[in-house]
């Protein structure tokens, strides 16, 4: 007997590991999504439009559904992933009477995939005894699979996706795992059987009924003879569902009378048994008379307790000195338990798990090769030694190319994050650039603004924690990108990131490719900017991306690294969240400093001019308004309006130069008047502007020395300006209106504010940006956002403005859709005072001429 639980001992342990090993050799293959779910009262007419705009989705609390027996109808929602596009949903779980699976992108249903245990076994998509439902997904992050369930069994889904590539190599293994195992029980029936023929043994025949019972059992809950024997006929099916638990433990009780010979050594076991024994009987013709639910609750139920019977009798009867019950509490114990384990799932009493789900046949192919892992185990005893010699050499030998190894990966990977460091990625660019010198580059610095705030509020210890989630995820965006080139690849992982400092992440891109997918790079940018979920806290690291071109920008590693750490510090890499590196804009260079210079001298010498361009009134087609733009005149290279802000900003001239902006205006606005031009004028003023303290009294003083310009001088501020600092642009702008100036809000629909914050601003007008207006006839998704942005507008009170106008087609389309003004080249370009009083004067006088 001792040597008997020595053997069941390594065979615990032997299948303890190859669970293991199957756990590990799948979980890195399939992808366990995140799943929601919502749950209806059974016989509830309940849509798949009512389940979407639900705000009942409840998180589950296990990675896989188990409900347990419940009537109840189901539904679970989950995000697939982006990648690869075709993919295959496993239910692992084949008993379910009634599942639909809906493939939903932007809130359209692309895919209905309707299947169940109760329709005719050709109905499923992929002809296997598992469900498989192949989908196809867009690779852009909005599908969404909705899994609708009802069934009278156990109520359990186990769920995965797989790669359609490798799903059908996958299952194929635990196919063959199952195929094994039934070819064990065969051959335990068969041998038994002959044995029967043989000997006329009423306990050999017995024990054959019990395999074969078992067989058919585990086969069944796996749904092959569904399959194979009677595809056709789902309600049979359903019947031998039922009847497999009750005839399994008749047969197993019925041997175990037999084989421990109960009815002469043990009258009291004998009467449990037997008693259970017609319990089960009851339970099989139950199966013929009761609802499908009612019954397999009942074979289950009475399951457990058999199971629980046949594990204690070995040991009792073992203890009273019967012989044959050693070897019975052995072989028969771990089938009993496997069972009883496999019920309780069933059940919904425990989670699924390798052990709970194939619990049934890890204990009846424990008995069946209990002899055969007993010689295995004595042959394994003299080796052993002649093993653990070599062995220990190879451990040797495997320390010291562990400790090499470990020496390499500290000094070229960040100990925090585990990616590649500063060095790795130095060297990954002197390599590009040197293997293709005339292959365009693009080195990027993302930075990390907000983790020196979560540092003070956290401490050092969770920003760690933070900092290595932070990496995992943009790693992982920045592999999606077009054109990304590996930092470093291993037969194991792939890193597209570097670790450059605590703060700062870099990563290389092929600049052409990446050029030619803007929608990626957006898609990108608000996958970085969406926080993370860390201690219950949603927290937003503020990433800012910085990008140098090689050899545009620079052509060493230092350069192209350091021109985009100043690319990442730009205005607009705070506004928009990337930015380009563009010499006119750093400040660090030996030209940005004598260009600062000659600006302060021009602002000073009055060399600065102001361009206007003028807005028309949809309605009345009259122009009603002009927006003030500032220019540099006289130089031989141009430079753009907004560098000049910029730049303002930077030196900190964007006080004098607003001012001298407004003064300006009153002076344009006072001559538009003379001619008899009674228009507004806008100006841009700098988010620097709403944290002055002084500026709105400034500006008051302004207009109440110009009453005449007073309500005719509107202030325009970007959206994205003032959410750099929400709540001091607030008070600012309610003072500014409180004294009357008008206000507008510029670029909307280029920022991330939000409706409520917008809902609060005193502003009286909205300038929709002209990313939304210049693709309006071309692209329908532009459409219902700008229709949408003007009708939300106008509920709001505010007049709507179409920057951006570039066609006659355009103007019609926004003229439909009720906007209120436009403004564009399609009208005019931006002009000096002087040209804009002769377009105006010689507009007024063809109006005059077509009136007359």
């Amino acid at each position: 007997m001792r040597q008997s639980l020595i053997i069941t001992s390594w065979l615990l342990l032997l299948l303890a590991v190859a669970a293991g090993v199957q756990a590990e050799t799948s979980s890195h293959r399939w992808h366990q999504p995140d799943i929601r779910f919502l749950q209806v009262p059974a016989k509830t007419a309940f849509s798949l439009e009512q389940a979407l705009a639900s705000r009942h989705w409840q998180a589950l609390a296990e990675a896989s559904p188990n409900f347990g027996y419940v009537t109840n109808e189901y539904w679970f929602r989950m995000t697939p992933p982006t990648s690869p596009d075709h993919q295959i949903l496993d239910i692992s779980y084949p008993h379910l009477d009634d599942v639909t699976l809906y493939l939903v992108r932007n809130g359209q249903v692309i895919q209905t995939t309707h299947f169940g245990d109760r329709q005719p076994f050709a109905a499923r998509p992929i002809d296997h005894p598992t469900f498989l439902i192949p989908y196809t997904v867009s690779g852009s992050g909005k599908d969404e699979l909705l899994l609708r369930v009802q069934t009278q069994g156990a109520l359990q889904v186990p769920i995965r996706l797989w790669p359609q590539n490798e799903v059908f190599e996958a299952i194929g293994q635990e196919d063959r795992l199952h195929n094994l195992y039934y070819g064990v029980l065969l051959t335990v029936i068969c041998f038994n059987l002959f044995i029967f023929l043989a000997l006329r043994e009423v306990t050999y025949l017995l024990y054959t009924l019990s395999a074969a019972s078992y067989l058919f059992l585990l086969s069944t809950l796996r749904g092959v003879p569904f399959q194979l024997l009677w595809p056709d006929y789902p309600l049979f099916h359903n019947l031998t569902v039922l009847l497999s638990v009750p005839a399994a433990m008749l047969f197993t009780l019925m041997f175990v009378r037999a084989f421990l010979k109960l009815p002469q050594n043990a009258p009291r076991l004998d009467l449990v048994v037997r008693s259970l024994v017609i319990f089960n009987v009851i339970s099989f013709a139950g199966a013929f008379a009761l609802d499908y639910n009612t019954s397999i609750r009942l074979s289950v139920a009475l399951a457990i307790p058999s199971c629980l019977m046949l594990t204690v009798i070995g040991p009792i009867q073992w203890l009273r000195g019967n012989p044959q019950a050693g070897f019975y509490t052995i072989a028969w114990g771990l089938l009993t338990v496997g069972s009883a384990i496999t019920a309780a799932n069933k059940y919904g009493w425990i989670a699924n798990s390798f052990i709970t789900t194939y619990g049934m046949q890890l204990g009846s192919a424990l008995e069946a090769i209990l002899l055969t892992v007993a010689l295995a185990v004595r042959v394994h005893q003299e080796r052993q030694g002649k093993i653990a010699a070599r062995e220990a050499e190879l451990n040797a030998m495997a320390a010291r190319r562990k400790a090499e190894l470990r020496m390499m990966e500290q000094a070229l990977h960040n100990p925090l994050t585990g990616l590649p460091n500063r060095t790795s990625f130095e060297l990954v660019i002197n390599e590009r650039i040197g293997r293709q010198p005339k292959q365009r580059q693009a080195v990027g610095i993302i930075y990390l603004t907000n983790l020196q705030a979560i540092t003070k509020t956290l401490g050092h210890r969770n920003t760690d924690r933070l900092l290595e989630l932070a990496a995992r995820r943009f790693n992982s965006i920045v592999a999606d990108l077009p054109g990304v080139q590996p930092i470093e690849e291993t037969p194991h992982r792939t890193f597209y990131l570097a670790s450059l400092e605590s703060a700062a992440f870099g990563f290389l891109i092929d600049a052409d490719l990446i050029a030619l997918h803007p929608r990626r790079i957006v898609q990108g940018l608000e996958q970085f900017r969406e926080p993370i979920d860390y201690l219950g806290m949603q927290l937003p690291l503020d990433p800012q991306t910085g990008v140098a071109i090689y050899p545009d920008h620079a052509q060493d590693t230092n350069s192209l690294i350091r021109r985009a750490y100043i690319a990442q510090e730009s205005d607009e890499a705070r506004d928009r969240g990337l930015a380009y590196y563009q010499p006119s804009r750093d400040s660090y260079s030996a030209d940005r400093l004598t260009l600062v210079s000659e600006f302060r001298l021009a602002l000073q010498n009055q060399e600065l001019e102001l361009h206007l361009q003028p807005k028309l009134g949809l309605s009345n087609n009259q122009i009603v308004g002009a927006e003030a733009l500032i220019r540099w005149p006289g130089r031989s290279t141009p430079i753009p309006a907004d560098q000049l802000v910029a730049m303002a900003e930077q030196t900190g001239l964007i006080k004098p130069l607003t001012r001298w902006v407004l003064e300006e205006a009153l002076r344009v606005r006072q001559q538009l008047l003379e001619r008899g031009h009674a228009i507004g004028v806008s100006v841009n003023i700098s988010p620097n502007n709403l944290r002055e303290p002084e500026f709105p009294l400034h500006v008051q003083r302004l207009l109440t020395s110009h009453p005449d310009h007073r309500g005719h001088i509107t202030l325009e501020v970007t959206e994205t300006s003032m959410m750099l600092d929400p709540g001091n642009s607030l008070r600012t702008l309610k003072s500014l209106d409180a004294t009357g100036i008008p206000l507008s809000i510029d670029d909307f629909g280029s920022g991330y504010s939000s409706l409520s914050y917008i809902k609060q601003l005193p502003a009286r007008e909205i300038k929709i940006d002209r990313s939304l207006v210049g693709d309006l006839p071309k692209q329908n998704e532009d459409r219902v956002i700008v229709q949408t942005t003007i009708q939300m507008c106008h509920s709001l009170g505010y007049r709507v403005v179409a920057e951006g106008v570039e066609d006659a087609e355009t103007q019609q389309l926004l003229m439909a859709m009720g906007c209120d003004m436009i403004q564009g080249y399609h009208l005019a370009r931006p002009m000096p005072l002087a040209d804009l009083l002769t377009w105006l004067d010689e507009r007024a006088d063809a109006t005059a001429r077509k009136l007359g």
